[in-house]
């Protein structure tokens, strides 16, 4: 029986107009391009640069603002501890970094990390809806602080944070403001100069675009400067070193061209999508409820609490289903989602919650399919738990 794939928020597939451009690029213009003293090297590098320009188009930012990484991992800890280590190299006395507890782990293992090097992580809560009160970030930023990261939408909620709000807060208090853009970006209209962002990291496999590859914007005016994370031959921007993929950074390029033109048909398929779910749950007498529903959201994830029905045991009993309990990266540790439990949830209730995330191609019938056999799988675990 043919899998129905609801996990496009933890990798999306590639656009099969994003494998065309990349395909070129592994046996035909193959060239290193950083060897910029052959023709096959500037072909390379052209490419390169399209695609830069493409990644830089999609949030407003500059091409020479745009460096390309491995990922947004990489991109978040290249911001973080690059920022905060260049501030403290140039004799800065600001200690204090702030996030926020619901942040992808990346992120908040970035903070906690730099309080070896004498910095001080503050992680603020969120409200049961997942969002940041901008007074308890005032009262943070009231200590001088060096850098402040929030990502804009949630990876397990797609709960969305108020960044222009919390953007001028940020910046009254002089600090730099840092945002993971990785499920937000290609899905939602990001303009880093509207939100006065002077970091931000973005995936391409997040937006139908390859694996591996990853970008980080890093402001020219006025200019961020950042420590490497790692030494090398310094090819972006003397920022970070290493041989670009450049069939990967292609890739990334034309899904971000396709994003910016296609996003909002994108938006308006996910959002019936996702309430056509919930729709065929609630048809069929399933009590269940969304995390984070009074808030804004991402249409394409859906953060789920199955009332009375362990979501581990859902799982096991919809093999043709792919979904998840919360970001691919914590997952496997089996601990109720950190997420869920900062909005509030008990640990009980959180381990009820599931994510799923239709996508671009994802079909209505893939819907009506899964409502059905997750109502059967729930159906099926509760009968199970009221045995025991």
């Amino acid at each position: 029986m043919q899998e129905i794939y609801l996990d496009n928020a933890a990798s999306t597939p590639c656009d099969a107009r994003v494998m065309a451009v990349m395909a070129p690029l592994f046996a035909e213009e193959y060239a290193n391009p950083h060897s910029d003293t052959h023709a096959p090297g500037k072909r390379t590098a052209a490419l390169v640069e399209a695609a830069r320009h493409e990644v830089a188009a999609l949030i407003g930012a500059g091409s020479m603002e745009i460096i390309f990484t491995s990922g947004a991992t990489e991109a978040n800890n290249l911001a973080i501890k690059g920022a905060a280590r260049f501030l403290k190299k140039q004799g800065d006395k600001r200690q204090r970094i702030v996030t926020v507890a619901t942040e992808h782990k990346c992120v908040l293992e970035s903070v906690r990390s730099l309080a070896l090097e004498g910095f001080e992580p503050v992680i603020l809560g969120v409200d049961s809806n997942g969002r940041v009160d901008p007074d308890r970030l005032r009262e943070a930023l009231s200590v001088p602080t060096a850098l402040v990261s929030i990502m804009a939408a949630n990876n397990e909620t797609g709960v969305l944070q108020d960044l222009p709000t919390l953007g001028r807060i940020v910046k009254e208090a002089g600090a730099l403001f840092h945002s993971d853009l990785a499920q937000a970006a290609g899905k939602m209209g990001i303009d880093v100069r509207a939100l006065d962002l002077d970091l931000a990291s973005i995936s391409a496999h997040k937006m139908y675009g390859p694996k591996g590859v990853g970008a980080l914007f890093v402001r020219r005016r006025p200019r961020v400067r950042l420590e490497p994370l790692f030494s090398g031959g310094g090819q972006e921007r003397g920022l970070r070193s290493g041989t670009l993929p450049a069939m990967l950074v292609a890739g990334f390029g034309e899904a971000a061209r396709i994003a910016r033109v296609e996003g909002h048909s994108d938006d308006a398929r996910l959002r019936k999508l996702a309430a056509d779910l919930v729709t065929g749950l609630g048809e069929r007498q399933i009590a269940c409820s969304i995390n984070g529903e009074a808030a804004p959201r991402l249409p394409g994830i859906l953060s789920l609490r199955l009332h009375g029905a362990p979501a581990p045991k859902v799982m096991e009993a919809l093999p043709e289903m792919a979904l998840s309990v919360g970001s691919a990266c914590s997952s496997a540790d089996l601990e109720p989602s950190y997420v869920l439990t900062a909005m509030g949830l008990e640990p009980s209730e959180a381990a009820e919650s599931l994510r799923l995330s239709p996508g671009r191609f994802t079909t209505p019938a893939d819907i009506a399919r899964a409502a059905a056999l997750l109502a059967g799988a729930v159906q099926q675990v509760r009968a199970s738990v009221a045995r025991e």
